[in-house]
């Protein structure tokens, strides 16, 4: 018999929502701003997923030291806090499944390693009609970040919700890794910053290509 999940939680970046012009603008400002050569998209694309520090740590050049990254870092962090929302958007589709999870009555809530201020930003602005858990990076608070389970587990306490009915949906190695610590089901979409080959060589067990299919798998 199939598995009835009560509520779904999603990665950010590359799941919801298309970030990945507004991530290139800010790390190409703050390389600039250090006289460092720029990066591309592609090269930026390749860089997200285990939070801005390691996405400034890879796009600065090799042998800079860690009081060079931190100023990249805060630079970033200064502009991205601004510009976050330019270019940003849901992408095609998710506005339409999310609705119909509504419908259907499902917890949700988002979990990203995106600083927790742009988290909360991005849900209000685009999503809090159907989300109200938006979890982000706030390690200075004690949490860990993915691939570690405890923001998860944080979001599935800050629902009401038990983890034995949930599913998590994640465009990247490190949403199926973040759901394989936490003990839930993982579902791995392809619209994202990860191509369908990358996932399944990083353990996807169930991929969808359009958010359409999210509701079927659900359903």
């Amino acid at each position: 018999m199939p598995k009835k999940y009560t509520t779904v939680i999603f990665d950010l970046d590359g799941t919801l929502m298309d970030t990945l012009a507004d991530l290139a603008a800010s790390t190409n400002y703050a390389l600039s701003e250090m006289g460092f050569p720029t990066r591309s998209v592609d090269e930026v694309r390749a860089f997200v997923g285990n939070g801005v520090r390691k996405l400034v740590e890879r796009a600065v050049p090799a042998g800079v030291g860690a009081v060079c990254v931190d100023e990249v870092l805060a630079l970033f962090r200064s502009h991205y806090a601004l510009h976050c929302k330019d270019h940003s958007a849901p992408y095609e589709g998710i506005l339409e499944a999310l609705a119909g999870l509504s419908r259907m009555d499902f917890k949700m809530a988002i979990v990203s390693n995106k600083p927790d201020s742009e988290v909360k930003q991005l849900n209000n602005e685009f999503f809090s009609h159907y989300i109200d858990v938006a979890v982000g990076e706030n390690e200075l608070a004690g949490i860990p970040k993915k691939p570690s389970p405890d923001m998860l587990d944080a979001a599935v306490r800050l629902l009401g919700s038990n983890k034995v009915d949930c599913l998590y949906v994640g465009d990247s190695d490190v949403d199926i890794l973040t759901a394989r610590n936490a003990g839930v089901d993982c579902l791995s979409v392809t619209w994202g910053f990860r191509s369908a080959d990358f996932l399944k060589r990083h353990g996807a067990q169930h991929l969808i290509e359009r958010p359409s299919q999210l509701l079927d798998f659900l359903n």
